[in-house]
């Protein structure tokens, strides 16, 4: 059987930041980038460890946004390294300002771009993996035992449902 045509996904960014500058900076470069924002989440207070506040400091929040265009699931690596590229950028004294991590969601799965090997990700190229983070099933998001702390917690769920509607009628307007 040969392989059939790449899927179209919905990427998004979770950006997680202290800075409204620096935020507004990463914003711009991620649109340059990937194309135009069509949804931007409220910012959520990042609670759940402390394990930025040495490089990024204290009063983190996480902000979500995906982007208009529908792309091929096959440009996780190569988005990856753009928004690495974005962070370098936006660095100050070799500390990040943001961290954005990219990802995609399709009707089934949000699957997040990672630079640390584990046992449940995949290897894609460029030294860039494929962590799936969340799984769709009967109407509702759910974790898998490795995803990450904050995205175990439903507080990030009504984003992902509206990202994933939005993909939706996107998909019904094109196919």
């Amino acid at each position: 059987m040969q392989p059939g045509e790449d899927p179209m996904v919905k990427y998004f960014i979770a950006v997680l930041y202290a800075d409204d500058v620096a935020l507004e900076r990463a914003l711009a470069g991620c649109e340059a980038a990937f194309g135009d924002i069509d949804f931007q989440s409220e910012p959520f207070p990042f609670q759940v460890t402390d394990y930025y506040e040495k490089e990024m400091g204290k009063n983190l929040n996480r902000l979500f946004v995906s982007f208009e265009e529908l792309a091929s699931a096959g440009n996780l690596a190569i988005y990856k390294d753009a928004t690495n590229t974005v962070e370098d950028k936006l660095a100050r004294n070799g500390n990040r300002t943001v961290n954005l991590d990219i990802g995609y969601l399709d009707f089934d799965k949000v699957v997040l771009a990672s630079a640390k090997p584990n046992w449940q990700k995949i290897y894609l190229r460029d030294g860039f993996f494929a962590d799936l983070t969340l799984h769709y099933s009967k109407g509702e998001w759910h974790p898998f035992e490795w995803s990450f702390p904050d995205f175990k917690q439903p507080t990030y769920y009504s984003v992902f449902h509206e990202i994933r509607n939005r993909f939706k009628r996107q998909t019904k307007s094109t196919g």
